[in-house]
């Protein structure tokens, strides 16, 4: 129990900021008491003592806003963030390093007895206000949205938002030489707002982002030829294309500072 009790703490630093010392997060914590507390009322329910099991969660969800059904199965080091209005049903199964925030709902869709809440496996994050219901699974390394309803299953690596969830991103197997030619177009331009990233959960971005990176390969392409015509004597491309003005951007919304480093940033061809 102690040892646990370490891992968890520790776990915290990794995951909120905002920790500054042990001290602090021992006694202030909701969401680590409420995760001491279940273990010790899983315990008495997994020995029988179904009612004592009960009136220890209920202790814990009065102490801290978070109420855990002593049946259900949490993993290592669970962090719950902030944590009010949480709530796990009894037949839930939470992996290790889960991280749920407040008002996040593991619950069932039935009253059929029998397996009827969802099961996290490990280091999936759920959001503010999720809802997570019925027997389904969340992935590994999933991420659900906040305020999403998700009431099918979510593949490993992926985004789900919305009401119903939907699966917005499944981070793909890419080639590395093409993973690292994005990155290299991400730093370049300063930002990810076209999602050159493949981490970027939005569907339109990431095709703006394939768009531009299409685009800077064309015009890589068409640079090359028009130097090889112009060696072999040809009259081509002699007028630069027009270069991004900052005035461009003046309806975006970004900054203007960051409007001109970004346009500096850009390739004076695209």
């Amino acid at each position: 129990m102690l040892s646990y009790i370490k891992e968890d703490i520790k776990s915290v630093f990794k995951r909120d900021p905002a920790a500054r010392n042990t001290l602090e997060v021992l006694f202030n914590y909701p969401g680590l008491h409420a995760v001491w507390i279940h273990r010790f009322s899983h315990k008495l329910w997994s020995l029988g003592l179904k009612w004592l099991a009960r009136f220890t969660s209920n202790l814990g969800r009065f102490l801290t806003g978070i109420e855990i059904h002593p049946g259900a199965t949490l993993g290592r080091r669970v962090f719950i963030d902030h944590g009010m209005g949480v709530v796990i049903g009894e037949t839930a199964i939470v992996g290790d390093d889960v991280t749920l925030y407040h008002g996040v709902t593991l619950g069932g869709t039935s009253w059929k007895a029998g397996k009827r809440h969802p099961t996290l496996l490990n280091n999936v994050v759920v959001g503010a206000g999720a809802q997570v219901l019925g027997p389904i699974e969340i992935g590994e390394s999933a991420r659900i949205g906040s305020n999403s309803v998700v009431v099918k299953d979510v593949p490993e690596n992926a985004t789900c938002v919305g009401i119903p969830g939907r699966v917005l991103l499944q981070k793909p197997v890419v080639d590395e030489a093409l993973s690292e030619n994005r990155k290299k177009i991400a730093q370049q331009y300063g930002f990810d707002a076209y999602a050159v990233s493949v981490d970027n959960p939005d569907p339109v971005a990431n095709a703006l982002g394939i768009m531009l990176e299409h685009v800077h390969q064309m015009d890589s392409k068409v640079e090359e030829m028009c130097k090889v015509i112009q060696l072999l004597g040809g009259d081509v491309c002699t007028e630069s294309i027009p270069k991004l003005n900052v005035a461009d951007f003046a309806d975006t919304g970004i900054s203007p500072v960051l409007k001109k480093a970004q346009v500096e940033a850009f390739d004076p061809h695209i």
